[in-house]
């Protein structure tokens, strides 16, 4: 049986195709497209799909989408009635938006893939991300809970899991959010919705939460783990423009411009933010009260999420917990949960977001509503496409492109560890790419995480990025203990997706500090040798060479791009930045001898 999941038209369009249960392929429509959260009618990801799988449309069984389009437009319809005439703009852009396609998702997937009616399905917004987590997960039983933005009404569920049925016992509606209130403080400390909350997690650890008794005052928290927004303070509502009031602005102050350099005392200031300002130290005062504003949030965001995951224990009484929905990409609170309640395992959808809806549908549709028991875990998240060694040798030769081709595995460790010892920052381009925001070891860029420097050198000159912003440790599973506090690392598989932030032990603040953030702590990426076996070598070997079995790993993208898809993608990325290698495969291609030959992207 053949079940593909779809989600589009609101956050980072998606598919995934089950067959019998199993999951063939899932891929967020960005990688293809290359416009960052495209989405659109992932028309290139189920094509992906679909030929991954050896199938044409006619075979599919059955086509989910990730929510019901109409309730959502009830929920808008509803909202924008009560708070006329503020909202006349939401009505006016929803009306063209929801008129031309969004409300005609089942005529849109009936047209594009050529289906009868019968074949498609609907599945409720949260219900989606409850089952991308459960249903995949490797627990028989366990409480869920699924925290986001907003869905058709819903903004958090929780419940629990058993077999292949989902039980969602309890839920917050909208206007009242975490999501959409982390979102606010995003927006209020200039950066992009749905693209900048990972910044603000970043800022946090330079900032003191002196702020959390005014944060308190937007958002109440009640004894039983449900919260409410004081919509006083907020306008994301009723407005297209703005997310807070200026209620919100009287209690905080002004927000900051977008176009501030963000920059304190203890981030240093990159050379690529251009000369020092005349105002520097007065500057830098102004950005310690953001980033003191940025970690209250944080602080706060962590107290609620901690108080609904305690009252997830209280009504099951189980020792296990499934996380999905954009919130459950802050590692940090994630972390939180591990230590400070019951639940002794935790599972997490590591495409947490919109984009994972589309695999918690098609799930749901095969586990839940047919029946079908439950065959398959989610081990690793390499699920994308991959590229076979011809054609990796075709698109370098087509372009005039100089390279080395390493067959012998050993040698070609080899040499990448010559480059990575060296202080060469490598591009890192191997198998199917992965599935969720997080680059783990396919689509990387890699450094020695033992020098200090590194951290600077990749922000400013790779990835041209904010200089505050932390790097991930890939890790042996074997030997996560020594380096972080994370005990029993293999049975953790957030870990596996960079979805915890722990403490860095003495030893590895002092032999890691490319990878130690300014609080000592690290988001660490275990690395299995038997889902990810060609990665796990390299740090293998690396650790070999300089008694460190970890690197610096982060996403193959520039800022503002998706993470790299194609070689053509790598190597464009690879010539627009100061990366000084490239590996494609088994094929090597170095800096220098590109400039010996004055070649130019393609």
């Amino acid at each position: 049986m053949n079940i593909l999941g779809i989600s589009c038209y609101y956050h980072d369009a998606a598919a995934a195709l089950l067959r019998d249960g199993r999951l063939i392929a899932a891929a967020e429509e960005e990688r293809f497209s290359r416009i960052k959260h495209d989405f659109k009618f992932p028309r290139m990801a189920i094509d992906f799909c679909l030929e991954t799988g050896g199938i044409r449309s006619e075979d599919l069984d059955y086509v989910v989408f990730f929510e019901k389009p109409f309730r959502k437009f009830d929920r808008i319809l509803m909202s924008v009635l009560q708070t006329y005439p503020e909202s006349w703009k939401v009505f006016r852009e929803s009306m063209i938006s929801w008129m031309i396609d969004k409300l005609w998702v089942s005529s849109k997937m009936e047209n594009e893939l050529g289906l009868p009616r019968e074949k498609v399905l609907f599945c409720e917004h949260h219900l989606s991300h409850a089952a991308s987590a459960f249903l995949c997960s490797p627990f028989d039983e366990a409480a869920i809970l699924t925290i986001d933005g907003v869905g058709e009404w819903t903004t958090a569920t929780w419940g629990s899991g058993r077999g292949s049925e989902i039980r969602l016992e309890g839920q917050i509606d909208f206007p009242h959010s975490i999501g959409l209130l982390y979102s606010a403080f995003t927006a209020f400390l200039g950066f992009e919705v749905n693209e900048g909350e990972y910044k603000v997690m970043g800022m946090a650890p330079y900032g003191r939460p002196i702020y959390t008794d005014k944060v308190w005052k937007v958002v109440k928290q009640n004894a039983d783990g449900s919260f409410a927004l004081n919509m006083e303070y907020f306008c994301f509502h009723h407005s297209t423009e703005r997310t807070y009031s200026s209620k919100f602005v009287d209690l905080f102050g002004p927000p900051r411009p977008p176009s501030m350099h963000f920059f304190t005392p203890g981030t240093g200031y990159p050379s690529y933010f251009g000369p020092k300002p005349k105002k520097f130290d007065e500057l830098g005062r102004t950005n310690q009260h953001y980033a003191d504003i940025a970690a209250s949030i944080q602080k706060v965001t962590e107290e609620l999420i901690l108080g609904m995951a305690r009252r997830a224990h209280q009504q099951t009484g189980l020792k296990r917990l499934c996380i999905a929905g954009g919130v459950g990409l802050n590692s940090v609170a994630n972390s939180r949960i591990l230590r400070e309640t019951p639940f002794e395992e935790i599972f997490i959808q590591p495409a947490a977001g919109d984009g994972g809806g589309a695999l918690g549908a098609a799930l749901w549709a095969d586990n839940t509503l047919l029946g079908n028991p439950r065959n398959f875990c989610m081990e690793h998240a390499y699920w994308g496409k991959g590229y076979a060694a011809g054609e990796i040798r075709s698109f370098l030769e087509e372009n005039g492109i100089p390279y080395e081709q390493l067959t012998n595995p050993d040698k070609h460790l080899d040499r990448v560890v010559e480059h990575l010892t060296a202080g060469k920052v490598v591009g890192w381009f191997q198998d199917r790419f992965e599935w969720g925001p997080r680059a783990l070891g396919h689509r990387s860029i890699i450094a020695d995480p033992r020098r200090p420097e590194m951290k600077d050198i990749v922000n400013t000159k790779i990835k041209f990025r904010e200089p505050y912003r932390p790097f991930a440790p890939s890790v042996l599973v074997e030997k996560a203990e020594t380096y972080f506090d994370l005990p029993e690392a293999k049975k953790h598989y957030p870990a596996r997706y960079m979805l915890y932030v722990v403490p860095v032990r003495e030893i590895g603040q002092a032999e890691l500090p490319a990878i130690t953030h300014v609080d000592n702590t690290g988001r660490l990426q275990t690395v299995f040798r038997e889902h990810s076996p060609l990665y796990y070598s390299l740090i293998e070997r690396f650790g070999q060479a300089t008694g460190v079995p970890v690197l610096l790993n982060t996403s193959f993208n520039l800022k503002g791009e998706p993470v790299v898809t194609t070689p053509a993608n790598a190597f464009n990325t690879f010539s627009k930045s100061e990366m000084d290698c490239l590996v494609l495969g088994e094929f090597l291609v170095e800096k220098d001898a590109l400039a010996s030959k004055g070649q130019r992207v393609p």
